[in-house]
């Protein structure tokens, strides 16, 4: 269920929206101490403190809210509200307890598209972010991650740029999972414009949505202050690559500073572009390379990722003795059993048992009062014990 909002309450949030840079506590204070209307009068009349009417000032003449919310319903879309019952509130309670950060705080309203409850991504969700600049191994290695996350119902948030965020949100789509962009302009201006048909597709299938109203060009703080709610909306920030400064360091910094889980994915050494996801290992993050490790971040309780499969081979079914006697065998000819008893430490009589085990196995092999390696079936097997 969705709540529907009195218009004049509507236009009061739409006026509040573009009044001022957000985040902007001393404005959200006034909408929670005399609610949306009253404030919204407040301010454009200049009746508040002088520590908002700087913050107003600017901007408090200008209502296009009517304009704005007739461009909103054309396009399908929707305001969402700390009155709405879509707010995602358990997230964005996080930001009370991030401290005295410049720009920290929620969003004072939302402009949202897509058929993607916010609420609900919130409750399962995943930040996979990097760099614009990404290489092709980020980029298989995002569509990688994404995939596997949608299909255990994990939504993936990101935020809509070229490189790792476009590759996830179009591996997202791919797969018919929620993937949700989170913008830092106007719902209106998509973002790149080359992804404009990718936004659009996201705004059909998933959500997007923005802290800005219809017309807000983004700009490079706007990018860092958007950062913020790609952190808070997802349970987890996943930098897949990212230089040293750049806005997906920006939004494990975020991530941190709200008690969400940073995480990396490791790159080649010798690639700039893996350069600051090292920089996050070395401080503490987590080592994901596979979505299943996301999961175990993000999931439910005693939600696990599943084993990795490991390499069978025929000494996996051995016991201690069997193994020792095993690796006592010559590489190359054939032993005796006192021989085999030195090299392995057992005494003469504890080595007969597990060669006759060997045997039945097709392990080891006689000849004549010798023992040797059963070649046909065993030279991998040995090759491969005498690696690990």
């Amino acid at each position: 269920m969705t709540t529907i909002l009195d218009e004049s309450v509507c236009r009061a949030w739409a006026y509040l929206s573009r009044v001022a840079e957000p985040p902007c506590p001393q404005l959200a204070a006034l909408v929670q101490s005399v609610g949306p209307v009253e404030a919204a009068d407040r301010v454009r009349r200049g009746l508040v403190n002088d520590e908002l009417a700087r913050h107003t000032e600017a901007r408090r003449e200008i209502d296009r809210a009517a304009a704005d919310l007739e461009l909103l319903a054309q396009r399908g879309g929707r305001l969402i509200t700390p009155d709405s019952d879509e707010w995602p509130l358990l997230a964005f309670a996080a930001f009370d307890g991030a401290g005295a950060r410049p720009r920290v705080g929620p969003p004072l309203v939302l402009w949202a598209q897509g058929p993607v409850r916010l609420d609900d991504v919130a409750q399962r969700a995943a930040a996979v972010v990097g760099t614009r600049a990404a290489t092709p191994y980020g980029e298989q290695v995002a569509a990688d991650l994404a995939a596997g996350l949608v299909e255990r119902d994990v939504a993936v948030v990101s935020g809509g740029a070229y490189g790792i965020d476009g590759a996830a949100h179009r591996a997202a789509l791919s797969c018919d999972g929620s993937t949700v962009a989170v913008l830092a302009g106007g719902i209106d201006i998509p973002y790149p414009a080359g992804h404009s048909a990718l936004l659009h597709r996201i705004s059909r299938h998933g959500l997007v949505f923005t802290e800005y109203p219809p017309g807000v060009r983004p700009a490079r703080y706007r990018f860092l202050t958007r950062n913020r709610l790609v952190a808070a909306v997802a349970g987890a920030a996943v930098v897949v690559e990212a230089g040293l400064r750049s806005g997906a360091a920006n939004t494990a910094a975020w991530a941190r500073t709200l008690g969400r889980v940073v995480a990396a994915v490791p790159g080649p050494v010798t690639s700039s572009a893996s350069a600051g996801c090292h920089a996050l290992l070395r401080n503490g993050a987590e080592l994901v390379t596979r979505a299943d490790d996301i999961v175990e971040l993000v999931g439910r309780v005693g939600e696990f990722a599943v084993e990795e499969p490991r390499p069978a081979t025929a000494l996996d079914g051995l016991g201690e003795a069997e193994r020792q006697v095993y690796e006592a065998l010559p590489g190359r000819g054939a032993t005796t059993v006192d021989e085999i008893a030195v090299a392995s430490g057992l005494a003469a009589e504890h080595v007969l048992g597990p060669l006759a085990i060997l045997e039945v196995t097709g392990l080891a092999e006689r000849d004549g009062g010798r023992w040797r390696i059963a070649r046909a079936r065993s030279a991998r097997a040995a090759q491969t014990s005498r690696l690990v």
